[in-house]
């Protein structure tokens, strides 16, 4: 027979358990009286009888369990509340102190204590971390300045210039907060505040400059216009932030006239470079040429003054000549002939050799004989060979021989006396 049919035992079930018509789910009353008579043992207080009515104490703590729980009960409170009311505030941040929601102070670096929550809250802000905003481009690992460049968002790159060109540029700013209250409750969201007002300050400051100063020798220019426009706005909003610096990653023409600008960047190099290359061949020439003008003056200063101290020679030697001419004018234009006889004699290639009871007769001098000329005889005075002009020079040459003869005999007859 079943054990559940009528007649079965009841007692047992197919597992072999006894049945208990009478267990039921834990009494809640039983539970809460094992926990008290726990904690009366554990603070000395008697334990609650079994039976509802048995029991000297009743149900509960003794006096002794109570006042244990009240001073655990205190402890645990005043542990909380000083908890809550110490705030270590680390080096990097400031702390917001609000009262009912309502801001009161700023708490510095260090250990303060304020009212306990609910009545005051102190919010952490971080005011030495350095964040970015990038315009123009978005980059890998959240757009940070350390990360690659991945891709250009041509909304915010594509700007119009002052000369109606189109110009795709790219910034990276970096910035702080300065002052924790007003970022917390100036502003809604001061960091979007910031991206919007740093696009505005760059559409502006591009759109005032031309395409040529922005691609080539502006960028300086216009970063530091860039940065103090965006601290001008956000300072007029009081977002709480500070701009500590705008780099311009990229400035180039649109994607369409990349090739056209390329070229022209390429002819603007090589104008440069001939400009350079001029430069040098300038810088190379003109010292030269100041070089040589310089001893070319010297030299003309040199000739100058040799010419004047000739000149004044000359003019010492003729005055010291006229002295004596005027002292003895016959003696003195014989010397001045002998002498100039002698100074053009010298200088002619042949040799008069004066025969007396012959002709006279020319050779031709040693020197060259030695030289490895032929030495060849010349044919007498009277020959038909001699030109009328050689005639002539022999004549002259003989009668100023006889005349230097005489003079020298008639300038040691005057010694004599």
């Amino acid at each position: 027979m079943a054990w559940n049919e009528p007649g079965g035992s009841k007692d047992n079930d197919p597992w072999g358990n006894k049945r208990k018509d009478e267990q039921g789910p834990p009494d809640l009353d039983e539970v809460v009286r094992k926990m008290q008579d726990k904690l009366g043992s554990l603070f000395g207080g008697k334990k609650s009888s079994n039976n509802n009515g048995g029991g000297s104490g009743g149900p509960g703590l003794g006096k002794g369990g109570a006042a244990g729980m009240g001073v655990t009960l205190a402890i645990a409170v005043g542990a909380w509340l000083v908890y809550d009311m110490a705030h270590i505030i680390q080096p990097a941040e400031q702390g917001v102190v609000m009262r009912f929601g309502k801001y009161v102070d700023t708490l510095q670096p260090g250990l303060s204590f304020r009212l306990p929550r609910p009545i005051e809250q102190v919010v952490l802000v971080d005011v030495a971390q350095n964040r970015d905003v990038l315009i123009g481009y978005r980059s890998a690992g959240g757009g940070g300045r350390t990360s690659s460049k991945t891709s250009s968002v041509v909304s915010e790159s594509l700007m119009l210039t002052r000369d109606e060109n189109i110009v795709d540029v790219s910034f990276a700013i970096q910035y702080n907060i300065k002052s924790s209250s007003d970022y917390l409750f100036k502003v809604r969201d001061p960091d979007l505040t910031l991206r919007e007002a740093a696009e505005s300050a760059i559409r502006e400051v591009v759109g005032k400059s031309d395409m040529d100063f922005i691609l080539k020798e502006g960028r300086s220019d216009i970063v530091g216009g860039v940065q103090k426009r965006i601290q001008e706005v956000i300072d007029n909003y009081e977002t709480g932030l500070m701009v500590i610096s705008v780099n311009m990653q990229d400035a180039q023409p649109p994607e369409q006239v990349q090739y056209a600008f390329d070229d022209a960047v390429k002819a603007r190099e090589d104008q440069q470079r001939l400009i350079n290359e001029s430069q040098a061949y300038v810088n190379d020439i003109l010292p030269r040429a100041r070089g040589a003008a310089a001893r070319q003056i010297e030299e003309a200063s040199g000739y100058k003054e040799q010419v004047v101290a000739q000149a004044e020679g000359e003019a010492a030697r003729f005055e010291s000549i006229l002295a004596e001419y005027q002292r003895a004018p016959e003696v003195t234009r014989q010397r001045l002939y002998i002498e100039t006889m002698e100074e053009v004699l010298s200088k002619t290639p042949k040799v008069l050799v004066d025969v007396e009871g012959g002709n006279n007769m020319m050779f031709l001098p040693l020197d060259r004989m030695m030289q490895g000329q032929a030495v060849t005889q010349e044919p007498s005075l009277g020959s038909s060979k001699f030109s009328a002009l050689e005639r002539q020079a022999v004549s002259a040459a003989r009668s100023a021989q006889q005349s230097i003869q005489r003079e020298r005999d008639s300038l040691r007859s005057r010694e004599q006396r």
